[in-house]
């Protein structure tokens, strides 16, 4: 089968240099682009226009205090840019662009062997012990009227059954209220949020190192939080088509990318990474071993249409690949690009992706099919 060709439309330099933030990235919560980043004393939500100019967009760019250093915690920013939540070590905070905390919730401590319920970043800022904690994430609806978080527990008040470890919330955005709370059923070491275009839904990858990956997908009716736990397997969850009914996962042993039907989480497609990816045409020929892996990245180009790659285990025998793939079709189709491209894809859902440019993750190629 015949390369894709990629065509590039667009290349963005962070505003925020290497040295002082974590890697930007590209988000379109309610169908809206922005690039996010995230630094040790602020973070960014930058609007962009449909040729994803930066531009004047930057005159239009939010920035967040931060509440503390990157490393400690994680964030997210209301589909709007009007509020951004910090989810750290000890409490998901809110914080409007003022610097006003609009409202804050404690919860147990991310530092595993810590039993402390901590009042402030303050009480163990300079503690080498919380230097690397584990961490939780937060996530707005797409109407960014909820938000839900995976926190540590316990909180101050009304904890769950005894042995539990993590909590899911949800929140309300507007004043803070635990609207409901489920056992999480985990002992992460991180995890990530992905908003559903219903608001009354959300998933949740879970990471638990070598442990494994718990998948949850919640489902809120306004009284009620549902969970479907998907008992017994270990996928992270990498996006969902823009109409929502469709998912992507990748294995935790990274040997299997599948898409499930989102009302009730099962396979509807899946491909191998052993049978359906060819071997890398760099690796020796009397090479055995050459393996491949996908990614735990990639995602939707359109409702039918995925990219994914083998970027990470591609190393070990040359230049990295990206694919490809059609929910009516088993065969990968390899991309390829007028430019190097080193990094893994991050798709957009609107026919696009992004990649970095540079090993520093200060630049991004926006990239379509030509």
């Amino acid at each position: 089968m015949s390369p894709v060709a990629a065509r590039l439309v667009a290349t963005l330099t962070a505003p925020l240099s290497a040295s002082e933030a974590q890697a930007p990235e590209l988000s379109r919560p309610a169908g809206r682009t922005a690039l996010l980043q995230r630094g040790d004393r602020e973070a960014l939500w930058v609007p962009l226009d449909d040729s994803y100019a930066l531009g004047t967009s930057e005159e239009a760019s939010v920035r967040f205090p931060a509440p503390w250093p990157q490393r400690r915690g994680t964030w997210a920013v209301a589909p709007d840019g009007s509020l951004a939540v910090f989810a750290g070590v000890h409490a998901v905070r809110a914080v409007e662009p003022s610097g006003t905390v609009r409202w804050e919730i404690r919860h147990g401590c991310w530092h595993g062997a810590c039993l402390e319920m901590h009042e402030s970043y303050e009480e163990y800022a300079d503690r080498p012990d919380h230097k690397y904690p584990e961490r939780g994430s937060a996530g707005f609806s797409s109407d960014g009227r909820l938000v839900w978080a995976h926190v540590r527990g316990p909180l101050p008040e009304g904890e769950l059954e005894d042995g539990v470890i993590d909590e899911w919330l949800i929140i309300s955005a507007d004043d803070g209220r635990v609207l409901a709370r489920v056992d999480a059923c985990a002992a992460a070491a991180g995890s990530e949020h992905l908003a559903h275009p219903d608001p009354g839904q959300m998933g949740l990858s879970i990471g638990e190192g070598q442990d494994g990956a718990p998948l949850r997908w919640g489902r809120w009716d306004g009284r009620t939080l549902a969970v479907n736990y998907f008992d017994g397997h270990d996928l992270v969850l990498i996006g969902l088509n823009p109409s929502g009914e469709r998912f992507m996962t990748v294995s935790h042993d990274q040997g299997t990318l599948a898409v499930h039907d989102t009302a009730d989480g099962s396979v509807l497609t899946q491909w191998d990474v052993e049978s359906d990816v060819p071997r890398h045409p760099e690796a020796e020929p009397e090479n055995d071993e050459v393996w491949a892996a996908w990614d735990w990245a990639g995602g939707f180009l359109d409702e039918t249409t995925l990219i994914a790659g083998t970027v990470e285990s591609d190393e070990e025998w040359g230049v990295g690949r990206h694919w490809l793939l059609s929910t009516g079709q088993q065969t990968p189709e390899q991309i390829t690009y007028p430019l190097p491209v080193t990094s893994a894809a991050q798709a957009l859902a609107d026919g696009t992706w992004y990649t970095y440019a540079t090993s520093d993750f200060g630049v991004m190629h926006i990239w379509t099919r030509a």
